[in-house]
């Protein structure tokens, strides 16, 4: 498997609307969208960054994965994204491996990307997500 680049940061908020002046306002990041992902029930803010991007996660449930990261850590950074150029390749990779997967297949995700999340038990406490764009 070959990590192509660090594709996003991702970083939980309770809110978009009280995280964007920060991002914008204070670091002078510009908003490049936002997109509801109803299947991950978040709704999400990209700031490109050099050849990378911050992705700010708001929940929109209170049972998703960012409610009770929130819940559990307190909002700020969730996951570290890395762009693959064949995701279904690099999961059947770290399966072999014994890496231990979240997702065992892509998903969909924000922007239209093919992602998969790998647990923070095999790499170090880190919750990484791996992607593909087409």
């Amino acid at each position: 498997m070959k990590i192509e680049k660090l594709d996003h940061v991702g970083i939980a908020v309770e809110k978009l609307d009280s995280a964007l002046p920060i991002w914008e306002g204070v670091l002078g990041m510009v908003l490049a969208g936002t997109e509801e992902v109803v299947e991950q029930k978040v709704r999400t803010a990209f700031l490109p960054l050099g050849g990378s991007e911050i992705e700010l996660l708001e929940p929109t449930d209170p049972e998703s994965p960012i409610a009770k990261f929130i819940a559990a850590k307190g909002q700020g950074v969730q996951h570290l994204a890395f762009r693959v150029a064949d995701l279904d390749a690099a999961l059947a990779e770290l399966k072999a491996k014994g890496v231990r997967l979240i997702d065992e297949a892509p998903r969909r995700g924000a922007g239209g990307a093919r992602i998969a999340f790998l647990h923070p038990k095999s790499t170090g406490g880190v919750l990484i997500e791996l992607c593909e764009r087409g």
